[in-house]
């Protein structure tokens, strides 16, 4: 069996309370030995943290989502710092800038980003990026707060090779979504070929941004294995070879032993 990592997944969602131990198992049973799931404001940090504690497969990431930065305490920040000291919390995230949904004001957002850079800086911990039309102002603010120092993962990368190539260049990792495997993904293909291989990661995002033929349907984690398979055919590898480089690279990114 093909093992696989989703690195970015959101399996505590309201979308799977009926069917989420099918759910899980139906990721097992795809070859998904690992996931990251993420807890991203007040209400998906304790049942993302309920589902790593529960299952010794799931991981943790914990932060404050751009959408959701207007309403981010300072006690919030700290409630984050105090869960990075969990053995199942491998990473700060999703942060990041979302300039497409008109529900934070961009300077909270670069304000709360910035917090959390600093942050995982502070811990060690690598960070989880969200970027929605904000590329040069992401960018900008990760070089600002030498992001390098963590690194981390560019989460359902959507931009330009150019834009990879500065996100490479600060140690960042590129994941590679469910959108890569659109019939129109010209340049997300393009950017999956040109990334070095010891930097490529793959994820599902699920409920959302379903793999063909799902697209427009509920995403699951047992999907990774599409975005395997896409992965494989543009890189001239086999399904089984995707599945060990980019596991081995998102245990090196997210320090799981």
């Amino acid at each position: 069996m093909t093992l696989l990592f989703d690195t970015h997944t959101h399996l505590d969602s309201y979308k799977f309370d009926e069917d989420r131990e099918a759910v899980i198992q139906r990721a097992k049973d795809a070859g998904v030995h690992m996931l990251v799931n993420i807890g991203f404001n007040r209400e998906t940090i304790p049942t993302t943290m309920a589902l790593a504690e529960k299952y010794d497969f799931i991981y943790a990431a914990v932060g404050w989502h751009p959408v959701d930065s207007i309403d981010m305490l300072p006690e919030d920040l700290e409630w984050i710092e105090r869960l990075c000291a969990h053995e199942k919390v491998v990473a700060i995230g999703e942060i990041g800038l979302d300039y497409h949904w008109d529900t934070s004001p961009k300077d909270v957002q670069q304000r709360v980003f910035r917090e959390q850079i600093r942050l995982a800086r502070k811990v060690g911990k690598p960070i989880v990026i969200h970027n929605r039309e904000a590329h040069e102002d992401v960018i900008r603010i990760l070089q600002e707060e030498n992001a390098a120092e963590v690194g981390g993962v560019m989460h359902c990368f959507s931009g330009s090779y150019e834009t990879a190539k500065q996100c490479l260049d600060m140690n960042f990792y590129i994941s590679f979504g469910g959108p890569v495997t659109f019939q129109n993904a010209r340049v997300s293909k393009e950017v999956l070929k040109q990334v070095p291989l010891d930097r490529i990661l793959i994820e599902t995002d699920a409920p959302y941004l379903a793999p063909h033929p799902f697209r427009g349907k509920r995403n699951e984690s047992a999907y990774v294995l599409r975005v395997a398979e896409t992965a494989a055919e543009l890189l001239g590898k086999t399904v089984e070879e995707i599945g060990a480089i980019t596991t081995e690279n998102g245990k090196k990114c997210f320090g799981i032993v």
